[in-house]
């Protein structure tokens, strides 16, 4: 059985992606990216906001067109807009076959089995998740699932729940299996990884698995993304600081800097707070690069919280920030608040503040030109143009540098000195080379035979 797989939203949706594909393959399905041939098509969902729930509904209503019409024998829709709607979606949409939602991971094989399409006998597979897309040296590795936050704004909680941390041996041999896949860059990732282990209090949180990482692979890079800075204790701060591997870079979301807009918002921070936290990081990692995001056009957001914001910002001097308009999310706690900004006001107040981060943006890289600095090499064009990656540029986010010069024997994956000559178009790199690093390191062997091997089934993951 032939099938594909979409996937929408987060870097976390990826994850659970390879997963199933993990699955699938585990029971002698074979992957083609070709939705004409398919004869399964899973579109795994986003519910985050609306636009992405209507990204989701056209690819699954797109994906049932190809089944009146083409090879396909049956539509599955999972993920996190299903956890939330799923007896709404089965109303709405009856060409779809099966919705799953990000709670019943489990199901998917049994339910395709019961239906004929597919052999309930798994095989041998590299690994509990396997890669479908093109640049296989660039992975990311999920610490935990849900969140107890509780922000006013969000409905992840509602879509997965409260947070629960893998075990940190588990989370150590998925980065082994990932390395022998041929990662080079692990990209950690959860709805707060400061918050890992907290729940668990066996003594591992996010310093302790992280010194594991760096003691039990050989991965040469790996980010932090999504950080409280409530959660950037100065036992986190040194070991970044120390330890070359483990990148300086964080995305640290805000959200705004109002104290009475963070106040509704039912944010762990106040404006001081964070200030003081962002000065601390640059003290004691002073390379450092932060990202943030920002929501404009919150439940009674004034004037002078938006000028709060803006002035915050440029004080501040973030490498990026990712701005958004605010839009009710049902079930959350800011949809029972008058949504009384207007529409035009949010939009020009997005404006107003994607112009002013441009230019602190700006400013900011501006001062990382005429350095060398280390690039993770993500593709080779047919001119010879190498498109890399320096460490404040994460992957799909923060644009590209492309490096000029004997390529030799680059491959993508290889880490490269660059010497950066200058920015182009506001948030990418022209940089030439100047050394070529000899070889990738070999996976470490020392933690891998003392794990317990996890072999097609999800062991403990999303449990």
């Amino acid at each position: 059985m032939k099938f594909s797989l979409l996937t929408l939203g987060c870097d976390k949706n990826t994850v659970d992606s390879e997963r199933y594909v993990a699955q699938l393959t585990d029971c002698g399905a074979e992957f083609t990216s070709d939705l004409d041939e398919a004869e399964v098509i899973v579109v795994n969902t986003c519910g985050f906001i609306d636009a992405a729930k209507k990204e989701s509904i056209d690819a699954l209503v797109e994906a049932g067109r190809l089944k009146e019409a083409g090879s396909c024998r049956a539509v599955v829709g999972v993920g996190c807009m299903v956890q939330r709607h799923k007896e709404e979606l089965i109303e709405a949409l009856p060409e779809v076959d099966l919705f799953l939602g990000s709670a019943e991971v489990d199901r998917l094989i049994p339910e395709l089995h019961e239906r004929g399409l597919i052999d309930d006998v798994p095989v041998i597979h590299p690994g509990v998740r396997l890669f479908t897309g093109d640049l296989a040296h660039v992975r990311y590795l999920k610490v935990s699932e849900g969140c107890d936050h509780g922000c006013a704004f969000c409905a992840i909680p509602l879509m997965r729940g409260r947070h629960r941390s893998f075990a940190l041996a588990d989370v150590v041999r998925e980065a082994q299996l990932l390395e022998a896949q041929g990662a080079v860059e692990i990209n950690l990732v959860a709805q707060d990884l400061a918050h890992y282990g907290r729940d668990v209090r066996d003594g591992n949180g996010l310093p302790e698995l992280l010194a594991a990482l760096l003691s039990d692979t050989s991965l040469p890079w790996l980010r932090l993304l999504y950080v409280y800075s409530a959660g950037l204790t100065p036992k986190l701060l040194d070991l970044m600081a120390r330890e070359p591997r483990l990148l300086p870079y964080l995305d640290m979301p805000i959200q705004h800097a109002s104290d009475e807009v963070l106040k509704r918002m039912r944010r762990p921070e106040r404006r001081a707070t964070i200030r003081e936290r962002v000065a601390r990081i640059r003290e004691v990692v002073p390379d450092v690069a932060i990202r943030t995001t920002c929501i404009v056009g919150f439940p009674g957001e004034t004037d002078a919280d938006f000028e709060s914001l803006l002035t915050f910002l440029e004080e501040t001097q973030f490498e990026r920030v990712g701005a958004f308009t605010y839009s009710p999310q049902e079930g959350t706690r800011a949809a029972e608040l008058p949504d009384d900004v207007p529409e035009a006001t949010k939009r020009e107040r997005l404006e107003r503040l994607v112009e002013m981060q441009r230019l602190v943006t700006a400013d900011r890289y501006e001062q990382r030109v005429g350095r060398v600095a280390r690039a993770i090499v993500d593709r080779i064009h047919a001119n010879g143009t190498i498109e890399a990656r320096t460490f404040w540029q994460a992957d799909d986010i923060d644009g590209i540098t492309s490096v000029t010069g004997d390529g030799g024997p680059i491959v993508p994956g290889s880490l490269v000195d660059v010497a950066v000559e200058r920015v182009v178009d506001d948030y990418d790199f022209q940089a030439s080379l100047v050394r070529i690093e000899s070889e990738r390191p070999s996976p470490k062997p020392s933690r891998a035979r003392a794990l317990p091997v996890i072999g097609g089934s999800l062991g403990s993951y999303g449990r």
